[in-house]
């Protein structure tokens, strides 16, 4: 059953039901345990990463620890912003805080790391963000640079660690380095089924940090939870991951953002709908609008683009396949016929973490076929994984 940490918080009509044989057991996540860590914050200099996603019950993480006292001196924000208000991409500014009166450091605007004098007189970083468990989702890349600065300024990290929703499975094409970039920065599959404490113990033990560093950590895990857990997420976790359908088919549907095709940016349903002007198949239609503070400019604006309806397969992936679909891909590059063109083939190999999957599909090679081609890698993958699992697993 699917089933969220104690808390509230701004739920967005994510709607789908779906039921599986796992114990009903509340979850409580890392950030309401607050007599786990609130001792440790005491006397301390304090800075947080943070957005809308990080709560205590139904109240945001900052405004929590600032009303109990707590000295918090900077707050961090990742791609969206704090509040989660930013599109994808678009650059954030640093800021003031309304509402506390800190001060906001971006981390998606002219660093992604925190430099050395946002840092001064600091004592502990607090790291509170809702992942999606998808490589190219940004978060766990701010993860990465935030645990480098804290190494480089010997700064503990307490990392208040939440469920991952694409928890409960492994796969795609894991990232050669060659494609590394900040959409894909390790050697990962596209779904790697880990929670940001998990992720972040990885980092660590494998040396992935910059010249082979470690950061300090403290984890306060989430209380009853395995990757069998269905984590239905209170709050959008960024602004186009609208509902519990689109987190479960963006790890499919997000490849489609380095096609010529739109992924329903500028519609009420981005990530559950596929299209282009020119798609043979009319019997389902969208037209992308300007949304401000969704998508302003998005691909195809104001033009009718015809395509798929995937929200009924979200339930698929998660009860049956647990896999990465690629017949959509595939299908869709044969139905526009373009060839090469269907690509954006610096954004897709990004994305993919390789350009073997783009040449595959153009050169006709089954899925079937691709699929044994992640294999190997992703059982390599999984041997890594086991060692920094703070939860039961799904195998």
């Amino acid at each position: 059953m699917l089933t969220g940490c104690k808390q509230s918080g701004s739920n967005t009509n994510n709607n789908i039901k779906i039921t599986q044989n796992i114990q009903n057991t509340e979850l409580i996540c890392g950030a309401d345990q607050t007599e786990l860590y609130f001792e440790l914050l005491k006397g301390k200099n304090i800075c947080i990463v943070t957005n809308q996603t990080g709560t205590i019950g139904d109240r945001h993480l900052p405004d929590s620890l600032y009303s109990a006292g707590f000295k918090i001196k900077a707050i961090f924000a990742p791609e969206h912003g704090f509040r989660g208000h930013g599109e994808a991409g678009e650059h954030i500014s640093n800021s003031i805080d309304e509402q506390t009166g800190i001060q906001i450091i971006s981390l998606y605007g002219r660093n992604y790391k925190p430099v050395k004098e946002d840092l001064q007189d600091m004592d502990l970083m607090i790291f509170d963000i809702q992942d999606v468990g998808v490589r190219f989702y940004t978060y766990i890349s701010t993860l990465h640079y935030v645990m480098e600065a804290c190494a480089e300024n010997n700064i503990t990290l307490l990392i208040l660690d939440r469920p991952n929703p694409n928890g409960f499975y492994v796969d795609g094409p894991s990232l050669d380095l060659k494609f590394q970039s900040f959409i894909g920065m390790h050697p990962v599959p596209v779904v790697y089924g880990m929670t940001i404490g998990e992720y972040a113990q990885m980092l660590n033990g494998e040396k992935w940090l910059g010249n082979g560093l470690e950061c300090n950590l403290i984890i306060i895990s989430v209380k009853n939870y395995t990757h069998n857990t269905l984590y239905e997420l209170p709050i959008r976790p960024s602004p186009n991951l609208q509902s519990q359908e689109a987190i479960y088919l963006y790890p499919s549907v997000c490849l489609f953002e380095g096609t010529v095709m739109s992924v329903g940016r500028g519609t009420n349903s981005p990530f559950e709908i596929i299209g282009h002007p020119n798609y043979p198949d009319t019997s389902f239609s969208f037209t992308p609008v300007s949304l401000e503070g969704f998508s302003k400019n998005p691909k195809f604006k104001n033009k009718k683009c015809y395509g798929l309806n995937l929200k009924n397969f979200a339930s698929t992936i998660v009860t049956t396949d647990k896999k990465i679909v690629l017949s959509w891909l595939i299908d869709s590059y044969n139905a526009l016929n373009l060839g090469e063109k269907f690509f954006e083939k610096n954004l897709f190999d990004k994305l993919a973490g390789t350009d073997k999957l783009r040449k595959q599909i153009i050169t006709g090679v089954s899925e079937d076929e691709i699929r044994e081609s992640w294999e190997q890698d992703i059982e390599k993958f999984k041997e890594i994984r086991k060692k920094y699992l703070l939860y039961p697993d799904f195998e």
